[in-house]
């Protein structure tokens, strides 16, 4: 094997960039590079580690030994180890021996911008490439149209490795899921699918939040290229595709990024903001510039590279707060004397307008569950950037409402009703999400009272709730078939349940709900306005009934939905509705083709010149138990 060749791909611009914290396409310089130099075919290499004394590529085309190739430090003070090995080819394993400055500690890393890595256990870097024919040109070319704001927002929520499993309990491919996984978002009727992390990670208990290999989809499916694949075929399908995204924390593995050079280099190097109490790992130090490039590279990275149409940030609240988790003296105010984290702040503007500034028809979603003001706002009128917000705490109450047996709900309508008061301060999405069915939560269906009857209807009731609520939708696999258990990553969902007319009945509710949504632009023009909603009557505590109109650009498409939380049937309810016409059912989860009693109401409705709940015109209903009803003019 030849001896390393000094070379570079680093320009002065890129070095001025990248020490500004402003250099966003990292991915190309730093790395694992094949390439040819004076006519010699290899892989050029580039690695920051600037507390380092020397660093060398070991792997295996050199026996992994140290010192057979050491990459030389630029003379410019970046702390990039680079140099050319020709002969190396594509596939070869590899890492980084970096001895630190001091001498004292020597160590074998990953590749930080590795593009693919070993199967875990191992750890390894792979050398490899992005080549790839894409043939999502028609989504590409149109996804403005499916990722705007005021278009459908239908997000389907997957961990990879337990949403189906084949035989012996074996993970299927991304090849495979690129078959089954397409053709099931597309019967269900989902527009956006969301992957729990596809980054490498070593510990699959972490769900993937743990991630080592930031530029790597995970191997445990496939290679780069059959992710690709995936992701081409969701689009082909008309599926958008968000990826869960962790710039929050990583983990201590000794081939990952903590102490990479012998210094505190990734994480920030006091213990109070460095170190993460409750997954005992890592925090970024998002007061360095590097780091920063390193982050919005990532990012930028999954969106040109992947074709991904959004990403979902974990954890925002952890890195806001310096007080997360920590007790009284375990923190340090910032120089105001507050609890906010300045470099967070700063960093999250900065990522989310490079993000828009690059790609504009994509989005970005904080998981925020704190009250911290405009996270969905943008930063010229100093908002944090991001397109919508995780709505927490529509989540909580929701849950918690619906798990009272319907003879109490009276006593508690305001847990249903007052996330209206809060709606519009942000570009909402409404989760339920994998961490609300797990560790002793129950599944959503699990959580619904009364009998069998019973609970599948009121988990059909939440669902029509839901998807009439104003903001964006999201809901963990297994959900939308009313799966019984709690989720456990480590196998696949109980699709024997489909077999079940009650299962098969939420799963048809939701293709439903998903249909309607689509289809009715009162339920998504204005979904983060406070023009696209209006009460009716929230007040019916008494029949723990509520009624409102959903509202788009055309008035004369608006909605009206009716909820009844009980199972008694309402023959004679009266609502009040702001015009003369007549009206006609359209939706109504309690139809028995997903399973209910098949209660409904007659078409047309008949409208009475009869004032009620303020307005001049009125309308009588027959409410279906434990439903929901969306009523149209016409």
């Amino acid at each position: 094997m030849s001896k390393v060749i000094p070379h570079s791909l680093f320009t002065d611009f890129d070095i001025d960039l990248f020490k500004a914290g402003k250099h966003f396409r990292l991915h190309e310089k730093l790395g694992a590079h094949v390439a040819e130099v004076d006519g010699q075919k290899g892989v050029y290499f580039a690695v920051w580690a600037p507390s380092a004394r020397n660093v060398s590529v070991v792997g295996d085309f050199n026996y992994w030994l140290q010192g057979e190739h050491p990459l030389n430090v630029r003379w410019d003070a970046s702390g990039i180890w680079e140099g050319f090995i020709p002969g190396v080819e594509k596939g070869a394993l590899y890492k980084y021996k970096i001895q630190s400055n001091n001498g004292s500690v020597i160590t074998e890393k990953a590749d930080p911008f590795a593009l693919y890595c070993e199967k875990p256990p191992h750890t390894a870097s792979v050398v490899w490439d992005l080549d790839y024919k894409w043939k999502d040109a028609k989504w590409m070319g149109a996804r403005q149209n499916h990722n705007a704001l005021d278009k459908p927002f239908s997000v389907y929520e997957v961990h990879l490795g337990s949403w189906k499993r084949k035989g012996d309990n074996q993970f299927l491919t991304y090849v495979e899921l690129a078959d089954d996984l397409v053709q099931y978002v597309k019967e269900t009727g989902f527009t956006h699918v969301e992957f729990m992390p596809v980054m490498e990670y070593p510990y699959d208990p972490s769900w993937g939040y743990q991630l080592v290999g930031y530029f790597a989809p995970t191997s445990r499916f496939g290679k780069p290229q059959d992710f690709m694949l995936l992701v081409d075929k969701l689009h082909q399908a008309g599926i958008g595709v968000i990826l869960d995204w962790v710039p929050s924390h990583f983990p201590s593995d000794a081939h990952g990024l903590g102490f990479f050079d012998g210094s505190h280099l990734y994480e920030h190097p006091d213990i109070r903001k460095g170190y993460h109490p409750d997954w005992k790992s890592l925090v970024f130090n998002y007061g360095r510039n590097e780091v920063r490039s390193f982050l919005i590279s990532n990012a930028i990275f999954w969106l040109q590279h992947y074709h991904v149409d959004g990403l979902r940030v974990d954890a925002v609240a952890s890195m806001l707060y310096l007080d997360y988790s920590r007790k009284d003296g375990e923190w340090e105010p910032n120089i105001y004397g507050g609890r906010e984290n300045l470099d967070t702040i700063s960093f999250l503007k900065d990522f989310n307008e490079a993000v828009y500034a690059h790609f504009p028809d994509v989005q970005t979603i904080a998981e925020e569950s704190t009250s911290f003001p405009m996270v969905s706002r943008p930063t010229y009128i100093g908002g944090l950037g991001f397109g919508m917000k995780w709505m927490m705490g529509w989540m909580h109450d929701t849950l918690e409402y619906f798990k009272k047996d319907a003879i109490y709900r009276k006593y508690h309508q305001n847990d249903l009703t007052f996330s209206l008061t809060y709606a519009f301060t942000e570009n909402f999405m409404l989760p339920l999400s994998h961490d609300e069915v797990v560790y002793g939560k129950r599944s959503i269906l699990g959580r619904m009272p009364g009998d069998e009857w019973q609970r599948f209807a009121n988990l059909r009731l939440l669902y029509g709730c839901m998807f009439t609520h104003p903001g964006a939708k999201l809901l963990f696999q297994g959900a939308e078939f009313g799966q019984s258990e709690e989720w456990n990553f480590e196998q696949s969902l109980d699709w024997h349940l489909l077999e079940y007319d009650f299962h098969k009945g939420i799963k048809n509710t939701i293709a439903a709900l998903n249909q309607l949504y689509k289809s009715h632009p009162a339920l998504y023009e204005k979904q983060f306005s406070a023009e696209g909603f209006e009460w009716i009557n929230y007040g019916d505590h008494e029949n723990a009934v509520i009624s409102f109109i959903r509202k788009g650009n055309n008035p004369k498409e608006n909605l009206i939905v009716v909820c009844n939380m009980t199972p008694v049937v309402r023959d004679d309810y009266r609502i009040g509705i702001p015009t003369k016409g007549k009206l006609t059912e359209i939706f109504n989860t309690d139809d028995a083709r997903f399973g209910g009693s098949g209660v409904g109401n007659p078409s047309p409705i008949k409208t009475d010149a009869m004032p009620w709940n303020g307005r001049e015109f009125s309308a009588v209903l027959k409410l279906a138990p434990l439903a929901t009803i969306v009523l149209r003019y016409g």
